[in-house]
């Protein structure tokens, strides 16, 4: 399920600017563009990470307006799921919140696919939760967040501190074909490659829907899960996100904090990939992928994540160039 999107549903501005602009012929800076989307056709498939899942679903629906002949399907079965279907050649573009691995690589060398193009869209501050009526759980470590989550950890709160209740904690995350556990995985399970034989917890509840966790952590007092920001922002005071030290204080997650660097380990970089087969030969996901590169700046921040800085997205737009047609 989708994080809800009402902050941009309905005629909004960037809707009436992209009626424009498609008119025109142009990107989101004004700039002339050889792409003509109202003259594209098909069907662009997008599946992969439920984190980039809501970046996807918005470009999509205002792409709809400017290409109205192609239909943008995006769906989420986590970005390890989606990498399988891509190397299948089920979809054109997977969404991922990390990046690919190499034996996924080699999957998709096994099926003739080796034209891999790997598009940074935006940042996330992945983010740890608990029930907003949890009120002891306030900063953690990356060492207590391990301790949390890895397998035969804590099991009751006085685990991680003597001084916090002794109740049961009750465990919620995403499922292992999601990138987020991966990432989180690595980041805290691991501490950085450092525990390398630290496993994550099974005893808990896993969903690839990050709503699912969501409610949850609402519903539970003693309940603890993680997943991306945008989910985190949805909530509202249904959940309070956990300041983490990673080593220079408390920080909490923010939009600031994330591409600035002090949201430490737990800030990342999100993707979508697609194919330079698929670039070169099918303009309705040349259109796609240029579109979703002009409006990044204006929707990433609208569903909740953190918008590329300027030199990411100039070397994301250059990665497309060779592709587009001259004007």
């Amino acid at each position: 399920m989708a994080v809800n999107n009402k902050r941009r549903l309905g005629v909004s501005a960037l809707s009436a600017a992209v009626l424009v602009l498609a008119a025109c012929g142009g990107g989101a800076s004004g700039t002339p563009s050889a792409l003509d989307y109202g003259s594209l056709r098909g069907e662009v498939r997008i599946d992969g990470s439920s984190t980039v899942f809501p970046i996807s679903e918005a470009m999509a629906e205002e792409f709809s307006i400017a290409a109205k002949n192609v239909r943008a399907n995006v769906a989420f079965s986590g970005t390890g799921g989606g990498f399988e279907k891509f190397c299948r050649g089920e979809i054109h573009v997977s969404d991922a919140s990390r990046p690919i691995k190499q034996s996924e690589k080699d999957k998709c060398t096994e099926q003739g696919i080796t034209d891999i193009q790997e598009i940074q869209v935006a940042v996330d501050a992945l983010t740890v939760v608990v029930n907003p009526g949890n009120t002891w759980a306030q900063c953690l470590t990356p060492a207590q967040l391990q301790l949390l989550f890895k397998d035969g950890g804590a099991s009751k709160w006085s685990d991680i501190d003597p001084s916090w209740p002794g109740d049961k904690i009750k465990f919620f995350y995403p499922g292992t074909d999601s990138g987020t556990f991966d990432y989180f995985v690595e980041a805290i399970i691991t501490l950085g490659g450092k525990d390398k034989t630290a496993k994550h917890r099974g005893d808990g509840t896993a969903s690839e829907d990050d709503n699912v966790l969501l409610t949850a952590v609402e519903r539970e007092k003693n309940a603890v899960a993680y997943f991306g920001f945008a989910y985190y922002q949805e909530a509202g005071k249904k959940a309070r996100a956990v300041e983490v030290d990673g080593g220079k204080g408390c920080v909490a997650p923010t939009a600031e904090t994330a591409v600035g660097g002090t949201y430490t380990p737990l800030s990342r970089p999100l993707f979508i990939y697609t194919r330079d087969a698929f670039l070169r030969e099918r303009p309705e996901v040349l259109g796609f992928i240029r579109f979703y590169l002009d409006y990044m700046r204006e929707l990433v921040p609208q569903v909740g994540y953190v918008a590329v800085s300027p030199e990411t997205e100039a070397a994301q737009k250059a990665k497309i160039a060779p592709f587009l047609p001259q004007p």
